[in-house]
């Protein structure tokens, strides 16, 4: 039974770093594409929006996405699907694109905005990283109490024995 209480907190500590590492990797690519240089002419192909909640009187969350073609300096055609664009951004618009070449080409459209990208990201981060904290310091206390608080395996019952002259007793 105590697995569990192990368990949870580790799969949720497990998923909070697994989503600071995709924080992370996507900010750096993003300021790697404004930081290369390299800009091209694209087009909105297609603006579409999900969203997400909504059952049992929760709130909605709806994403805005936009999906852009441009060629990259090399010649090849990139087309790439950004979230969370400009809301003026419709089909057919032309847009510019900051990109970076490499074998696999990291491109946005969004406008360069590196102290908003930081902010971001910090204040992201924060709020993983107060998740992370409260699961470990929840697997931490569950171990100390259920060491040495009368919770489990943990506990010693046995009591001080004297043996004087070949008699037991008890203090």
């Amino acid at each position: 039974m105590d697995v569990i209480f192990y368990l949870v907190p580790g799969l949720i500590l497990a998923v909070v770093l697994f989503g600071a590492y995709r924080v992370v990797r996507r900010s750096l690519q993003i300021r790697s594409a404004w930081n290369s240089g390299l800009t091209a002419e694209g087009r909105c192909l297609r603006m579409f929006t999900t969203t997400h909640g909504g059952g049992h009187d929760t709130s909605v969350s709806t994403t805005l996405h936009h999906v852009y073609e441009f060629t990259a300096r090399d010649g090849r055609v990139v087309r790439f699907e950004e979230e969370d664009g400009p809301a003026t951004t419709l089909e057919g618009d032309f847009v510019t694109v900051y990109y970076k070449e490499g074998g696999e080409i990291v491109a946005t459209a969004k406008t360069p905005g590196r102290a908003k990208l930081a902010a971001s990201t910090v204040a992201i981060l924060a709020f993983l990283g107060v998740v992370a904290v409260f699961c470990v310091g929840f697997m931490i206390t569950y171990n100390q109490m259920s060491d040495g608080f009368g919770f489990g395996e943990g506990t010693d019952d046995t009591t001080d024995t004297v043996v004087v002259d070949g008699v037991t007793m008890t203090p």
